[in-house]
Formats: C-alpha cells, structure tokens, sequence
C-alpha cells in the first residue's frame, strides 16, 4: 500500500514500495498523489518500470523533446545554438507524432521530406543522431518504453539511399592574392567601421574561431609570456569550462602578439575585449567584401585552415600545433590541414640528413640480404 505525507507546505508526498522498487512524488493535491500511487503499484505488478510524474502526461515525441530539454537544463547542461535550433525543426516535423508510433517508415519519410528540402547527408546524419538521443534519454532517464531499433534501422535505409553520410571534408584555402584583396579592400575602408584587416591577420596567426576573437580578454593576456587564454572554446563534448591557453606566434607570416599590441595602440579595444565587435557583424562584414571583390566559396572560418595549415607548413609536429588550435585528437586535427605539396621542400631543407647523396643503395639491399641468410 502507498503512504501519503502531507508536508509542511502543504504539498502532498506519496511514497510507493512494492516489489523492490521505492519511489516517491510531490503532489499539490492528495487525489492526484492517490492517482499517481494507483498508476505506479499498476505498472509495477505489470512487470512495467514505474513512470514518474514529469512523464506521465507525456504521449508525443516532441514532449519527449521538452523533457530532454528540461533535463538539461536541470543539470546546467548548455544547450548550443544549431543543437536548440535542430531541436525545434524535430518538433515542428514530428512533434505531435506519439512516440510509439514513430517507426522506422515514419523516420524514413522524414528523411526523405528533409532532404527534398535541402537537407545535405550530414544535416539529416545530425538530426537522426537527435531522433535517437530524445528517445534513449527517455527510457535511460525515465523509463519510458521506447527503442531505437527503429531509428538504427532507418539510418541503414536513408544510408543505402545515399541521404544520410559524412559531410564532405572542407579544403578550400585562401589563395595569397585573395588574401591581399581583402587585406587591401579593409584597408581602404572596406565600409567597417572596425578594422577587419587586422582580425583576419590575427586569424591566420592564431588558428581562432571568429567568435573566439571576438570574446577574448585583456586579462587573459600575458605579456611576460605571450600567451592568450581563450574561455569555453568549443569541443564536441564540453565547452563550458574548456579553457586553453595558446602561444601568440609569429610563424605563418602574421605576427599573433604584433597584432594585438597594434589593436592596443589603435584604439579600438575597449577595457574588457581586445577585439570588442560582434562576432555575426565581423562575418557579414567579411562575406560582404568577398561578393564585392569576386571571391567565389571562401568563409571566414576558411581561415583557420589556413592557419592550421601553415603551422605544419612551418614545421611544427602534431603536439605541437594541437597547442594552438585546441584539438584533442589528430582526426580532428586532419580536417583543418591542408598543407601544399611544394612547401615540403622547405620543410625537406630544416630536416637532418639521414643519408648521403652519393649513398650506394644496391651494396646495401645486397649486404641486408646476405645477413638474413646468415
């Protein structure tokens, strides 16, 4: 039998142990405490894990969406901007569906209406890996009987449709005289009233997000050592709390502490930020110039490519650049460099020599063979 408190407050607890299982729920009124009580010891003796109250009333997938979104934001889990946005495209598709009836046909047709839209494979890859997630945390969390057969099991149809895959790898590296262009456009104005030319330099110096450098602080700038901490930077896993502190270098043809000492002088800094500007104005600002000079397919993010890209093309090893760009694993890290083959030769000219040029290898291949058969 279930035992009912009332509280302090004036909140009814119902209180249900029954076959192992002990749970218990606040109610404002002691009916539905008695309802609830009633439902669990029911689906308990049915074999059933007991639901709680946040998911009794819940029947449709997109009130499985609010309660993830809830559990969340219970645990101060920050919910991103594409993820929050991605989420309320899921409710507004199939959010009045009941959960047990989204099956796999239905999450075919799905796929195949997002993609009639526009939807690229690796879009829908996110939003199937969204579908799976909202049902899993809900039998994970709070038991509610639901699979995911149905969505593993679709993935493999919209696969074989060519629908759902990997996005291509993005290689696209500014050309020196795009650069220029740009460099030069901004320096004649560029219709910015913030000064672009530098912030683009000090991209390709430091590797930086767009919105890293527009967040970035003087306190987090070292002079002694010349290194910069940059807060919360983005990680699939965590951001919040992702600190790194990076080296201002002066490698890739751009110096990172000249720049900023340069923003010093200018002016244009304020008290907090060293680059104070938002971060969709400097973007707007950027694709702008790129329309009105005629460069085709070049984002701003494009950049940090190229700023990888020229840290390896320096010399330096995979530990070593990970250090500045942030990344935690060399696959990654892969998709960010995109190094030109005629810049192995200087690499080639800073190596040892490992054997002379005149070295004979065909005594060596013959004295190799004669000591295995010994």
């Amino acid at each position: 039998m279930a035992t009912f408190t009332k509280q302090k407050s004036g909140r009814w607890r119902a209180q249900v142990r029954r076959m192992g299982h002990e749970l218990s729920e606040t109610f404002l009124l002691r009916q539905d405490a008695e309802a609830w009580a009633r439902r669990a010891e029911c689906e308990i003796d049915n074999g059933k894990t007991p639901t709680s109250i946040n998911v009794a009333g819940v029947k449709t997938f997109g009130g499985l969406i609010d309660l993830h979104l809830e559990d969340m934001k219970s645990v101060s889990k920050q919910i991103g901007r594409s993820k929050a946005f991605s989420m309320a495209q899921l409710k507004k598709a199939l959010g009045k569906i009941r959960f047990e009836h989204l099956d796999r046909e239905r999450i075919i047709q799905f796929g195949k209406a997002r993609a009639e839209e526009g939807a690229g494979p690796a879009t829908l890859s996110i939003d199937i890996g969204y579908i799976r997630t909202i049902l899993s945390h809900a039998a994970a969390i709070h038991g509610v009987p639901t699979t995911v057969e149905h969505v593993d099991l679709a993935r493999i149809a919209l696969g074989r449709l060519g629908l759902v895959g990997k996005g291509k790898e993005r290689n696209r590296r500014p050309t020196e005289d795009e650069i220029s262009a740009l460099l030069n456009y901004f320096q004649t104005g560029g219709g910015t009233c913030f000064p672009m030319g530098r912030i683009i330099c000090f991209a390709i110096a430091t590797a930086m997000r767009q919105e890293e450098i527009c967040r970035v602080t003087w306190a987090d700038l070292s002079p002694r050592m010349r290194t910069l901490i940059v807060r919360d930077r983005k990680d699939p896993k965590e951001k919040k709390g992702n600190d790194q502190t990076i080296p201002l270098l002066s490698v890739s043809g751009y110096d990172a502490w000249a720049l900023i000492q340069e923003q010093r002088l200018s002016g244009h800094g304020n008290r907090e930020r060293i680059f104070p500007y938002n971060g969709k104005s400097v973007g707007t600002a950027f694709r702008r110039a790129c329309v009105e000079l005629g460069i085709e397919d070049l984002h701003f993010h494009d950049f940090r490519h190229e700023g990888t890209s020229r840290l390896f093309e320096a010399g330096f090893e995979i530990p070593q650049v990970a250090l500045v760009t942030g990344h935690k694993d060399w696959k990654m890290l892969k998709r960010y460099t995109h190094l030109r083959p005629q810049h192995l030769h200087i690499i080639a000219k800073s190596l040892p020599q490992q054997t002379p040029a005149n070295y004979d290898w065909d005594e060596h291949f013959q004295q190799s063979l004669t000591s295995k058969a010994i």
